[in-house]
């Protein structure tokens, strides 16, 4: 019998903290767990300062994480050392940036942007570089007469193709999409994610996919984690998600998911969390989210719920379950 194919990419036990002071410590991301399959899109979810960004920064080695492990194709990328791995971990994992108008260098043309990467791994000469970024930014909606202008001579939308081509420059496995559409305008998110789901069928490519929009997660992603305050509430296949959400914190997001059709509206019931999100800085050993829920137990103020499977690729961190 075949051994199963393991995860691309195994998030375990991952913790990020920021240490403030002497005795204050924010704890952005702490003990984060999931897998990722080659090919698959995992969504990312969570209202903002959950700490969905700190965990994509960690996967592309942005920041050091404080615990934990991340293991891409069998190897934990905090142990790469030599040069000729760390090249090779850059080129296969890259990351698509929220903000279009800082993540661009405004003194680069598109040329220079694009074509930084490819000149970095490749020996390649001047006329098949042009042709290799003509083709990238073909890829993403964007024509050669672009290559000579400058980030700020483009609106946002472009500005997030050019970053886009960029990733892609030098051919990864693996993209963390951090927030790629929330900068943009509705008619213009659409557009690019599409054009996402299109790159990745024509490249395989294994995508991260971190937002707080739960409808256009639920469009992209095969998988969905849902953040916390910094923890895993609870993950589970998309479409399970959606129609067996358990958590009360899941259950509460999903009831805020604005509905077009008016009959639809009447009919359903809007959860209203109280209170508002407690500081991540020296938080207390319980739930995260204890003091917002309304089904809370004495349990939930004296212990951390682990994260337990109820059913097939359902995790839940709660003690109601």
């Amino acid at each position: 019998m075949a051994a199963e194919k393991q995860p691309l990419v195994q998030v375990q036990n991952l913790s990020k903290y920021f240490k403030l002071s002497k005795t204050d410590t924010l704890k952005a991301v702490d003990n984060v767990s999931f897998d990722i399959n080659e090919g698959e899109t995992v969504g990312l979810v969570g209202e903002s300062g959950c700490g969905k960004s700190t965990t994509g920064r960690c996967l592309v080695k942005l920041y050091e994480p404080t615990n934990g492990k991340v293991i891409y194709d069998g190897k934990d990328i905090f142990d790469v050392k030599s040069k000729v791995e760390k090249m090779d971990f850059h080129k296969n994992i890259q990351m698509i940036f929220q903000n279009p108008y800082s993540s661009l260098n405004p003194r680069m043309t598109v040329k220079d942007i694009v074509g930084e990467g490819i000149r970095l791994h490749e020996k390649i000469g001047e006329k098949e570089l042009d042709e290799r970024i003509e083709g990238l930014l073909k890829d993403v909606g964007l024509n050669r007469d672009h290559m000579s202008r400058f980030s700020h001579e483009f609106s946002g939308g472009q500005r997030q193709r050019i970053g886009i081509a960029r990733a892609l420059s030098v051919t990864p496995k693996f993209i963390v999409c951090d927030e790629p559409i929330s900068a943009l305008d509705v008619s213009i998110q659409a557009q690019v994610l599409n054009m996402l789901k299109r790159l990745q069928r024509e490249r395989g490519l294994t995508y991260l996919f971190i937002a707080h929009d739960l409808s256009v997660v639920k469009y992209i992603s095969d998988k969905i984690v849902v953040m916390y305050l910094g923890m895993v509430m609870e993950q589970a296949d998309a479409e399970d998600l959606y129609k067996n959400p358990c958590h009360p914190y899941t259950k509460a997001l999903l009831s805020a998911i604005p509905e077009a059709d008016p009959d639809i509206v009447r009919n359903k019931e809007r959860i209203k969390l109280k209170g508002e999100i407690p500081s991540p800085v020296n938080p207390k050993e319980c739930c995260r989210f204890v003091e917002r829920c309304s089904y809370a137990k004495p349990i939930c103020s004296e212990q951390i719920p682990e994260l337990k499977t109820i059913d097939t690729n359902h995790k839940i961190a709660c003690h109601l379950f």
